[in-house]
């Protein structure tokens, strides 16, 4: 027991020479922790405000940008959708106009073939058929006497 009082009674060391009253005076202690943390809480919350206005005000120019272009998309595909359709239509009775044409021209042409050889004699000389027109010119002359009554001799 009595080693147990001989701390007692002994001088506290040297390092010790003024009571510890802590670090309070250099960064505030606990209240400078706490404003520490508020002003970066209040610093980051002024900033993600403004970061989240800035993208819902580009997010709402998108949405009406986007619904603007869409509409015009829109009646443009309706434009083009009623210009196909006529022009389908259009090409539709075009191709039955050729097809009826087509039968007309072919149809003339098989006429024009079957009139040629009468038409054209290629074998004839000039020469000869001159003399055959001189011939059938007389012939008729000689029935239209005949015709009118007019003497032969």
């Amino acid at each position: 027991a009595g080693d147990a009082t001989a701390f007692v009674q002994q001088e506290p060391p040297a390092i010790f020479d003024s009571p510890y009253k802590g670090m309070q005076a250099e960064n505030g202690g606990v209240i400078g922790m706490l404003e520490v943390i508020e002003s970066d809480f209040a610093r980051l919350e002024a900033d993600t405000k403004a970061a989240e206005a800035t993208a819902q005000k580009e997010y709402d120019t998108f949405m009406t940008d986007s619904k603007v272009d869409k509409e015009a998309k829109t009646k443009d595909i309706e434009h083009k959708t009623a210009k196909k359709q006529d022009e389908t239509q259009a090409l539709t009775v075009k191709r039955e106009d050729l097809e009826g044409t087509q039968k007309e021209l072919d149809a003339a042409l098989a006429y024009f073939d079957k009139l040629k050889p009468s038409c054209v004699d290629a074998g004839v000389s000039y020469e000869d058929r001159v003399a055959r027109r001189k011939e059938e010119i007389e012939s008729l002359q000689e029935a239209l006497k005949i015709l009118n009554g007019e003497d032969i001799a």
